[in-house]
């Protein structure tokens, strides 16, 4: 079955921990990807300054994560007040996470282009584009739906992991470097775990997972299949050279 209303009731409390130990899990899943680049840059022989759309981009997304954790936390406390307030500065925050990561991507992708394999850096491309423009879906959709809590909540949950695939390709495991599609395979399943638990739980399918989780499995099948093809690599060339 499919539905915005479940017809088993789970308890408040139960709902409020999932989504709390979700979002701080989400937060070290972010740290564990970034501790050596960004969050203990200082601690690492790290001299080089990090250019200024870096330094946006992780600012950005670093409030982004943290935002999570006090709206939910705010929901559980029941000041569902402030977090209507604060809810209109985490969809300013979205819109701009989809420009500077965009404005990021064509940034580092540019320097790669020069420096490196130039090939292989168009290809990529494809992977920062194609998170950011999921993630403005996923954000927008959930701001529409804001009276729905059931949906937004699960949309902003999902959103929030598909742009993890950034940080899990940064964790400091072999099977990471050894298979190129580790990373998004680790996100993925985290995805279908909370899926499967929401279901579980309520014993019906959310629509927002219904179309949510395979328009971002299907993204990531996507980006694979046309990130080598010609055609993608002509189109990257007009952004990162």
């Amino acid at each position: 079955m499919i539905a915005d209303v479940p017809s088993r009731r789970v308890s408040r409390r139960a709902e409020h921990i999932f989504y709390i130990g979700m979002s701080v899990a989400v937060i070290a899943m972010t740290f564990a990807g970034f501790a050596k680049t960004w969050f203990l840059r200082p601690y690492f022989e790290n001299p080089q300054a990090l250019p200024l759309t870096t330094r946006l981009h992780g600012a950005a997304f670093t409030a982004w994560v943290l935002l999570l954790l006090v709206q939910t936390t705010l929901v559980a406390a029941h000041r569902t007040d402030i977090h209507r307030k604060l809810g209109w500065i985490g969809a300013g925050l979205a819109s701009f996470m989809v420009v500077i990561a965009v404005w990021t991507a064509i940034t580092a992708v540019h320097a790669a282009v020069v420096c490196c394999d130039a090939e292989a850096a168009r290809g990529f491309f494809i992977v920062p584009i194609a998170d950011a423009v999921v993630f403005g879906v996923l954000v927008g959709y959930a701001v529409v739906n804001r009276r729905d809590t059931g949906t937004h909540k699960r949309l902003m949950l999902l959103a929030t992991l598909v742009i993890l695939d950034a940080a899990t390709g940064r964790w400091p495991l072999r099977i990471i470097q050894a298979w190129p599609y580790t990373y998004m395979v680790i996100v993925d399943a985290v995805i279908l775990a909370v899926v499967a638990y929401d279901t579980f739980t309520r014993k019906q399918l959310a629509r927002a997972y219904a179309w949510g989780v395979p328009f971002v499995v299907g993204a990531h099948i996507t980006r694979e299949l046309i990130r080598t093809t010609p055609v993608w690599k002509s189109f990257a060339r007009i952004f990162v050279g």
